[in-house]
Protein backbone atom coordinates (compact mmCIF):
# COMPACT_ATOMS: atom_id res chain seq x y z
CA UNK A 1 0.00 0.00 0.00
CA UNK A 2 1.43 3.49 -0.65
CA UNK A 3 1.63 6.30 0.97
CA UNK A 4 -0.97 8.24 -0.54
CA UNK A 5 -3.44 5.51 -0.70
CA UNK A 6 -3.24 4.76 3.48
CA UNK A 7 -3.83 7.98 4.19
CA UNK A 8 -6.61 7.90 2.15
CA UNK A 9 -7.95 4.99 3.75
CA UNK A 10 -7.29 6.77 7.27
CA UNK A 11 -9.10 9.49 6.47
CA UNK A 12 -12.07 7.26 5.75
CA UNK A 13 -12.29 5.18 8.70
CA UNK A 14 -11.91 8.43 10.92
CA UNK A 15 -15.41 9.37 8.83
CA UNK A 16 -17.17 6.23 9.44
CA UNK A 17 -16.05 6.17 13.55
CA UNK A 18 -17.00 10.06 13.69
CA UNK A 19 -20.14 9.19 11.95
CA UNK A 20 -20.77 5.48 14.25
CA UNK A 21 -20.16 8.01 17.38
CA UNK A 22 -22.39 10.32 16.36
CA UNK A 23 -20.60 13.42 18.33
CA UNK A 24 -20.20 15.71 15.48
CA UNK A 25 -16.87 16.63 14.08
CA UNK A 26 -13.51 15.63 16.07
CA UNK A 27 -12.47 19.79 15.15
CA UNK A 28 -14.67 20.25 17.91
CA UNK A 29 -13.59 17.51 20.28
CA UNK A 30 -12.14 18.02 23.64
CA UNK A 31 -9.56 16.09 25.20
CA UNK A 32 -12.09 14.09 26.94
CA UNK A 33 -13.73 12.88 24.04
CA UNK A 34 -10.90 11.59 22.95
CA UNK A 35 -10.40 9.94 26.44
CA UNK A 36 -14.01 8.23 26.09
CA UNK A 37 -13.27 7.00 22.25
CA UNK A 38 -10.18 5.20 23.81
CA UNK A 39 -12.41 3.53 26.33
CA UNK A 40 -14.89 2.88 23.75
CA UNK A 41 -12.13 1.27 21.73
CA UNK A 42 -10.81 -0.71 24.60
CA UNK A 43 -14.11 -2.03 25.21
CA UNK A 44 -15.03 -3.06 22.01
CA UNK A 45 -11.46 -4.64 20.88
CA UNK A 46 -9.85 -5.00 24.58
CA UNK A 47 -6.74 -3.31 22.95
CA UNK A 48 -5.93 0.35 24.72
CA UNK A 49 -5.20 3.04 22.21
CA UNK A 50 -4.20 5.66 24.14
CA UNK A 51 -5.61 9.67 23.79
CA UNK A 52 -2.10 10.94 22.50
CA UNK A 53 -2.34 7.96 19.43
CA UNK A 54 -5.95 9.00 18.97
CA UNK A 55 -4.79 12.63 18.55
CA UNK A 56 -2.30 11.83 16.47
CA UNK A 57 -4.48 10.04 14.00
CA UNK A 58 -7.09 12.75 13.82
CA UNK A 59 -4.34 15.69 13.21
CA UNK A 60 -4.88 17.12 17.00
CA UNK A 61 -1.35 16.51 18.15
CA UNK A 62 1.38 16.69 15.11
CA UNK A 63 3.69 13.34 14.46
CA UNK A 64 5.25 12.99 11.16
CA UNK A 65 5.13 9.28 11.09
CA UNK A 66 2.65 6.56 9.80
CA UNK A 67 -0.06 4.39 12.46
CA UNK A 68 1.03 1.45 13.36
CA UNK A 69 -0.48 -1.57 11.99
CA UNK A 70 -1.34 -2.59 15.38
CA UNK A 71 -3.22 0.89 15.66
CA UNK A 72 -5.07 0.31 12.53
CA UNK A 73 -5.94 -2.92 12.94
CA UNK A 74 -7.50 -1.95 16.26
CA UNK A 75 -9.30 0.88 14.53
CA UNK A 76 -10.75 -1.45 11.83
CA UNK A 77 -12.03 -3.96 14.34
CA UNK A 78 -13.43 -0.92 16.17
CA UNK A 79 -15.84 -0.19 12.79
CA UNK A 80 -16.82 -4.29 12.78
CA UNK A 81 -14.30 -5.41 10.56
CA UNK A 82 -11.37 -7.94 10.64
CA UNK A 83 -8.55 -5.89 10.18
CA UNK A 84 -7.14 -2.88 8.35
CA UNK A 85 -6.41 -5.40 5.42
CA UNK A 86 -10.02 -6.22 5.09
CA UNK A 87 -11.28 -2.24 5.54
CA UNK A 88 -8.85 -1.29 2.77
CA UNK A 89 -10.14 -4.55 0.77
CA UNK A 90 -13.26 -3.59 0.95
CA UNK A 91 -12.90 0.22 0.11
CA UNK A 92 -11.35 -1.03 -2.88
CA UNK A 93 -13.77 -3.13 -3.78
CA UNK A 94 -16.38 -0.61 -3.53
CA UNK A 95 -15.05 2.07 -5.45
CA UNK A 96 -15.09 -0.21 -8.28
CA UNK A 97 -18.60 -0.32 -8.12
CA UNK A 98 -19.49 3.30 -7.41
CA UNK A 99 -19.13 5.85 -10.62
CA UNK A 100 -16.30 8.12 -10.05
CA UNK A 101 -18.66 11.40 -9.88
CA UNK A 102 -20.21 10.05 -7.36
CA UNK A 103 -16.71 9.27 -5.37
CA UNK A 104 -15.73 12.78 -5.60
CA UNK A 105 -12.13 11.75 -6.01
CA UNK A 106 -9.84 15.60 -6.26
CA UNK A 107 -7.10 14.64 -8.91
CA UNK A 108 -3.42 14.57 -7.25
CA UNK A 109 -1.46 18.05 -7.67
CA UNK A 110 1.28 17.74 -9.30
CA UNK A 111 2.82 20.13 -6.49
CA UNK A 112 4.01 17.73 -3.83
CA UNK A 113 3.01 19.21 -0.70
CA UNK A 114 -0.46 19.06 -1.83
CA UNK A 115 -2.10 15.57 -0.62
CA UNK A 116 -4.84 14.23 -2.45
CA UNK A 117 -8.52 13.99 -0.76
CA UNK A 118 -11.70 11.70 -1.00
CA UNK A 119 -14.98 12.68 0.05
CA UNK A 120 -17.04 9.27 0.62
CA UNK A 121 -20.46 9.44 -0.54
CA UNK A 122 -23.45 8.41 1.71
CA UNK A 123 -24.40 5.06 -0.29
CA UNK A 124 -20.74 3.71 0.65
CA UNK A 125 -20.60 4.76 3.90
CA UNK A 126 -24.33 2.69 4.44
CA UNK A 127 -22.49 -0.20 2.10
CA UNK A 128 -19.50 0.03 4.09
CA UNK A 129 -22.31 -0.36 7.46
CA UNK A 130 -23.61 -2.98 6.23
CA UNK A 131 -20.47 -5.15 4.82
CA UNK A 132 -19.27 -4.65 8.45
CA UNK A 133 -22.52 -6.74 9.87
CA UNK A 134 -21.87 -9.12 7.14
CA UNK A 135 -18.05 -9.02 8.43
CA UNK A 136 -19.31 -10.02 11.93
CA UNK A 137 -21.65 -12.37 11.33
CA UNK A 138 -19.86 -14.68 8.48
CA UNK A 139 -16.04 -13.78 9.98
CA UNK A 140 -14.43 -16.82 11.86
CA UNK A 141 -13.09 -14.60 14.31
CA UNK A 142 -9.66 -16.84 15.76
CA UNK A 143 -9.94 -17.08 18.61
CA UNK A 144 -7.38 -19.27 19.08
CA UNK A 145 -4.93 -17.03 17.35
CA UNK A 146 -1.36 -16.95 19.19
CA UNK A 147 -1.36 -13.40 18.84
CA UNK A 148 -4.38 -13.06 21.27
CA UNK A 149 -4.33 -12.85 24.79
CA UNK A 150 -6.73 -15.86 27.38
CA UNK A 151 -8.05 -13.24 30.27
CA UNK A 152 -9.40 -16.28 31.88
CA UNK A 153 -5.67 -16.93 32.73
CA UNK A 154 -5.30 -13.75 34.87
CA UNK A 155 -6.38 -12.53 38.44
CA UNK A 156 -7.33 -8.73 39.27
CA UNK A 157 -9.16 -6.75 42.00
CA UNK A 158 -8.32 -3.97 44.17
CA UNK A 159 -9.41 -3.72 48.00
CA UNK A 160 -9.22 -0.22 49.84
CA UNK A 161 -7.34 0.15 52.76
CA UNK A 162 -10.39 2.17 54.24
CA UNK A 163 -14.38 1.90 53.55
CA UNK A 164 -14.40 5.86 52.42
CA UNK A 165 -12.53 8.99 52.80
CA UNK A 166 -9.18 10.40 51.04
CA UNK A 167 -5.94 9.93 50.90
CA UNK A 168 -7.13 6.14 50.95
CA UNK A 169 -4.50 3.39 49.57
CA UNK A 170 -5.39 0.82 47.70
CA UNK A 171 -3.92 -3.24 47.46
CA UNK A 172 -4.14 -4.40 43.83
CA UNK A 173 -4.09 -8.14 43.75
CA UNK A 174 -3.14 -10.08 40.40
CA UNK A 175 -1.80 -12.71 38.41
CA UNK A 176 -0.41 -12.39 35.87
CA UNK A 177 1.64 -15.32 35.34
CA UNK A 178 0.37 -16.58 32.12
CA UNK A 179 1.95 -13.12 30.56
CA UNK A 180 4.27 -14.20 27.44
CA UNK A 181 6.20 -10.88 27.94
CA UNK A 182 6.84 -8.30 30.75
CA UNK A 183 4.30 -5.95 29.49
CA UNK A 184 1.96 -5.77 32.35
CA UNK A 185 0.55 -2.79 33.42
CA UNK A 186 -2.11 -1.44 36.01
CA UNK A 187 -4.47 1.16 34.99
CA UNK A 188 -5.67 3.29 38.40
CA UNK A 189 -7.78 5.73 37.20
CA UNK A 190 -9.85 5.82 33.98
CA UNK A 191 -6.93 7.78 32.32
CA UNK A 192 -5.70 5.05 30.29
CA UNK A 193 -2.25 7.03 30.31
CA UNK A 194 -1.63 6.80 34.28
CA UNK A 195 -0.53 3.13 33.93
CA UNK A 196 2.05 1.60 35.70
CA UNK A 197 4.30 -1.39 35.16
CA UNK A 198 4.64 -4.23 37.16
CA UNK A 199 6.14 -7.27 37.25
CA UNK A 200 4.06 -10.45 35.60
CA UNK A 201 6.03 -12.78 38.65
CA UNK A 202 4.72 -10.47 41.51
CA UNK A 203 0.88 -10.70 42.99
CA UNK A 204 0.36 -7.14 44.53
CA UNK A 205 0.34 -3.67 43.53
CA UNK A 206 0.06 -0.40 46.22
CA UNK A 207 -0.96 2.90 45.15
CA UNK A 208 -2.70 5.99 47.42
CA UNK A 209 -5.53 8.19 45.92
CA UNK A 210 -5.98 11.43 46.90
CA UNK A 211 -9.04 12.88 45.37
CA UNK A 212 -12.86 10.67 45.40
CA UNK A 213 -14.17 9.30 42.67
CA UNK A 214 -15.48 5.98 40.69
CA UNK A 215 -12.43 4.72 39.09
CA UNK A 216 -12.49 1.75 36.44
CA UNK A 217 -8.87 0.17 37.37
CA UNK A 218 -7.72 -2.48 34.40
CA UNK A 219 -4.88 -5.01 34.14
CA UNK A 220 -3.66 -4.62 30.81
CA UNK A 221 -1.14 -7.33 29.22
CA UNK A 222 0.48 -7.30 25.95
CA UNK A 223 -1.93 -3.97 25.23
CA UNK A 224 -5.09 -5.83 25.78
CA UNK A 225 -7.34 -5.29 29.02
CA UNK A 226 -7.34 -8.74 30.24
CA UNK A 227 -9.03 -7.74 33.50
CA UNK A 228 -11.44 -4.97 35.16
CA UNK A 229 -12.62 -3.61 38.53
CA UNK A 230 -14.57 -0.78 39.66
CA UNK A 231 -13.76 1.15 42.40
CA UNK A 232 -15.51 3.52 44.03
CA UNK A 233 -13.12 6.29 46.77
CA UNK A 234 -16.52 7.65 48.49
CA UNK A 235 -16.26 10.99 50.85
CA UNK A 236 -17.69 11.01 54.52
CA UNK A 237 -20.66 13.57 53.38
CA UNK A 238 -19.27 16.65 52.11
CA UNK A 239 -15.02 16.76 51.77
CA UNK A 240 -13.31 20.15 50.55
CA UNK A 241 -10.02 20.38 49.53
CA UNK A 242 -7.86 23.34 47.36
CA UNK A 243 -5.66 21.46 44.47
CA UNK A 244 -2.02 20.86 44.99
CA UNK A 245 0.58 18.66 43.71
CA UNK A 246 1.19 16.18 44.54
CA UNK A 247 -0.69 16.39 47.57
CA UNK A 248 -4.39 18.55 47.59
CA UNK A 249 -4.45 20.71 50.74
CA UNK A 250 -7.89 19.42 52.98
CA UNK A 251 -10.12 21.38 55.00
CA UNK A 252 -11.37 20.48 58.17
CA UNK A 253 -15.14 19.73 58.12
CA UNK A 254 -15.62 22.17 60.69
CA UNK A 255 -13.98 25.07 58.53
CA UNK A 256 -16.66 25.02 55.92
CA UNK A 257 -19.81 23.20 57.09
CA UNK A 258 -21.79 25.72 58.27
CA UNK A 259 -25.27 24.83 58.86
CA UNK A 260 -27.03 23.88 55.95
CA UNK A 261 -24.09 26.03 53.76
CA UNK A 262 -20.85 23.98 52.78
CA UNK A 263 -18.61 27.42 52.42
CA UNK A 264 -15.09 28.26 51.78
CA UNK A 265 -14.28 31.63 52.43
CA UNK A 266 -11.34 34.19 52.55
CA UNK A 267 -11.10 33.75 56.54
CA UNK A 268 -10.63 30.08 55.87
CA UNK A 269 -7.56 30.93 53.19
CA UNK A 270 -5.85 32.85 55.52
CA UNK A 271 -5.52 30.55 58.00
CA UNK A 272 -3.82 28.46 55.13
CA UNK A 273 -1.54 31.27 53.75
CA UNK A 274 -3.70 31.17 50.31
CA UNK A 275 -4.17 34.49 48.92
CA UNK A 276 -6.73 35.35 46.21
CA UNK A 277 -4.41 37.54 44.35
CA UNK A 278 -3.17 37.52 41.62
CA UNK A 279 -4.34 33.93 41.18
CA UNK A 280 -7.24 32.47 43.25
CA UNK A 281 -6.61 28.77 44.17
CA UNK A 282 -8.69 25.61 42.51
CA UNK A 283 -10.97 24.92 45.23
CA UNK A 284 -13.22 21.54 44.92
CA UNK A 285 -16.38 20.88 46.70
CA UNK A 286 -17.11 16.63 46.56
CA UNK A 287 -20.26 14.76 47.64
CA UNK A 288 -18.78 11.17 46.65
CA UNK A 289 -21.15 8.01 47.65
CA UNK A 290 -23.27 4.84 46.56
CA UNK A 291 -26.61 6.60 45.56
CA UNK A 292 -28.70 3.41 44.56
CA UNK A 293 -30.25 2.86 41.71
CA UNK A 294 -29.85 6.76 40.57
CA UNK A 295 -29.00 6.61 36.74
CA UNK A 296 -28.07 9.43 34.26
CA UNK A 297 -31.30 8.91 31.87
CA UNK A 298 -34.01 9.53 34.18
CA UNK A 299 -33.10 11.95 37.60
CA UNK A 300 -33.40 15.44 38.66
CA UNK A 301 -30.95 17.33 40.18
CA UNK A 302 -31.01 20.56 41.83
CA UNK A 303 -27.98 22.86 43.94
CA UNK A 304 -27.94 26.60 44.92
CA UNK A 305 -24.64 27.98 44.80
CA UNK A 306 -22.34 31.21 44.96
CA UNK A 307 -19.03 32.47 44.34
CA UNK A 308 -18.78 36.06 45.48
CA UNK A 309 -14.78 36.62 44.37
CA UNK A 310 -14.53 38.43 41.35
CA UNK A 311 -11.50 40.12 41.04
CA UNK A 312 -7.74 40.07 39.75
CA UNK A 313 -7.83 37.05 37.52
CA UNK A 314 -11.41 35.70 38.52
CA UNK A 315 -13.44 38.77 36.79
CA UNK A 316 -15.67 35.90 35.01
CA UNK A 317 -16.23 33.76 38.43
CA UNK A 318 -16.40 30.76 36.74
CA UNK A 319 -17.71 27.91 38.02
CA UNK A 320 -18.00 24.27 37.34
CA UNK A 321 -21.03 21.62 38.79
CA UNK A 322 -19.61 18.04 37.61
CA UNK A 323 -22.70 15.43 37.82
CA UNK A 324 -19.96 12.26 38.32
CA UNK A 325 -21.51 8.86 37.18
CA UNK A 326 -19.48 5.02 36.99
CA UNK A 327 -18.19 5.77 33.36
CA UNK A 328 -19.10 8.90 32.15
CA UNK A 329 -19.96 12.68 33.28
CA UNK A 330 -21.64 15.39 33.19
CA UNK A 331 -19.74 19.36 33.43
CA UNK A 332 -22.20 21.92 33.51
CA UNK A 333 -20.60 25.56 33.44
CA UNK A 334 -21.68 29.21 35.28
CA UNK A 335 -20.26 32.08 35.26
CA UNK A 336 -20.82 36.05 35.28
CA UNK A 337 -23.50 37.30 32.21
CA UNK A 338 -20.67 39.05 30.33
CA UNK A 339 -18.71 35.74 30.30
CA UNK A 340 -21.00 33.49 28.68
CA UNK A 341 -19.00 33.44 25.21
CA UNK A 342 -16.51 31.17 26.79
CA UNK A 343 -18.18 28.25 28.06
CA UNK A 344 -18.17 24.22 27.57
CA UNK A 345 -21.08 22.40 28.31
CA UNK A 346 -20.43 18.65 28.39
CA UNK A 347 -23.44 15.50 28.74
CA UNK A 348 -22.51 12.03 28.46
CA UNK A 349 -21.44 12.59 24.99
CA UNK A 350 -22.96 15.85 24.00
CA UNK A 351 -20.19 18.31 24.00
CA UNK A 352 -21.68 22.51 23.71
CA UNK A 353 -19.48 25.35 23.80
CA UNK A 354 -19.70 28.64 23.00
CA UNK A 355 -18.35 29.22 19.88
CA UNK A 356 -20.47 27.32 18.44
CA UNK A 357 -23.89 27.39 20.52
CA UNK A 358 -26.25 30.07 22.82
CA UNK A 359 -24.53 29.19 26.08
CA UNK A 360 -25.71 32.31 27.41
CA UNK A 361 -28.41 30.98 30.17
CA UNK A 362 -25.42 29.72 32.06
CA UNK A 363 -23.99 33.14 32.57
CA UNK A 364 -25.72 34.76 35.83
CA UNK A 365 -25.23 36.75 38.89
CA UNK A 366 -23.04 34.82 40.95
CA UNK A 367 -22.83 37.07 43.64
CA UNK A 368 -26.10 35.96 44.60
CA UNK A 369 -27.39 32.72 45.08
CA UNK A 370 -28.11 31.07 42.03
CA UNK A 371 -30.16 27.64 41.53
CA UNK A 372 -29.34 25.65 38.81
CA UNK A 373 -31.59 22.74 38.23
CA UNK A 374 -31.21 19.12 35.77
CA UNK A 375 -34.23 17.27 34.77
CA UNK A 376 -33.85 14.62 32.79
CA UNK A 377 -36.34 11.90 31.14
CA UNK A 378 -35.41 9.18 28.66
CA UNK A 379 -32.02 11.08 28.03
CA UNK A 380 -33.26 14.19 27.40
CA UNK A 381 -32.00 16.53 29.71
CA UNK A 382 -32.85 20.25 30.49
CA UNK A 383 -30.62 22.84 31.73
CA UNK A 384 -32.17 25.73 34.04
CA UNK A 385 -30.80 28.09 35.81
CA UNK A 386 -32.49 30.66 38.06
CA UNK A 387 -35.93 28.77 36.90
CA UNK A 388 -35.04 29.81 33.02
CA UNK A 389 -34.18 27.37 30.48
CA UNK A 390 -30.13 27.53 29.34
CA UNK A 391 -29.99 24.16 27.15
CA UNK A 392 -31.76 21.34 26.06
CA UNK A 393 -30.98 18.51 24.23
CA UNK A 394 -30.63 14.22 24.25
CA UNK A 395 -27.50 12.57 25.47
CA UNK A 396 -26.19 9.88 22.93
CA UNK A 397 -23.89 7.77 25.57
CA UNK A 398 -25.71 4.74 27.19
CA UNK A 399 -26.94 5.27 30.44
CA UNK A 400 -25.02 4.89 33.88
CA UNK A 401 -25.15 4.80 37.61
CA UNK A 402 -24.71 8.01 39.17
CA UNK A 403 -22.26 8.37 42.19
CA UNK A 404 -21.95 12.00 43.12
CA UNK A 405 -21.18 15.38 42.38
CA UNK A 406 -18.05 18.09 42.50
CA UNK A 407 -17.94 21.87 42.73
CA UNK A 408 -15.02 23.33 40.97
CA UNK A 409 -14.25 26.67 42.48
CA UNK A 410 -11.53 29.82 41.70
CA UNK A 411 -10.64 31.20 45.12
CA UNK A 412 -14.40 31.07 47.26
CA UNK A 413 -17.44 29.28 47.24
CA UNK A 414 -20.54 28.28 48.75
CA UNK A 415 -22.85 25.28 47.81
CA UNK A 416 -26.70 24.64 49.44
CA UNK A 417 -30.04 22.48 48.78
CA UNK A 418 -28.54 20.28 46.85
CA UNK A 419 -30.27 17.22 45.84
CA UNK A 420 -31.26 14.19 43.25
CA UNK A 421 -34.59 12.67 42.68
CA UNK A 422 -35.73 9.79 41.07
CA UNK A 423 -38.90 7.57 40.97
CA UNK A 424 -37.40 6.00 44.34
CA UNK A 425 -37.19 9.72 46.14
CA UNK A 426 -35.11 12.25 47.21
CA UNK A 427 -31.81 11.76 47.90
CA UNK A 428 -30.09 14.94 49.56
CA UNK A 429 -26.50 15.50 50.00
CA UNK A 430 -25.73 16.07 53.27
Amino acid sequence: MNGVNEELYIKQCIRLIEEKLGWGSAQNWANYDFEKLSSAIEDKTGIVLSVTTLKRIWGKVKYNHSPTLTTLNTLAKFLDFEDWRSFTNTIKNNEKQIPQTELLVEKKSAEPEKKRRLAIPVSLVSLLLLLSATLIIFSTRKGSSTNQVDSSKFQFKADKIISEGVPNSVVFSYDASAAKTDSVYIVQTWDIRRKTLVSKNNTRHSAIYYYPGFFRTKLIVDETVVKTHDLQISTNGWLCLAEKVPVPLYFKKEEYKKNDTIEIDNEVLKKYNLSLNPDPPKIRFFNQRDLGDLMNDNFTFETTLKNEFSGGSNACQYVEVLIQCKDDIIIIPLGAKACAGDMFLYAAGKALNSKEADLSGFGANLNEWTTLRVETKNKKMNFIVNNILAASFIFPNDPCGIVGVQYRFNGVGSVCNTWFENKSGRRVMD
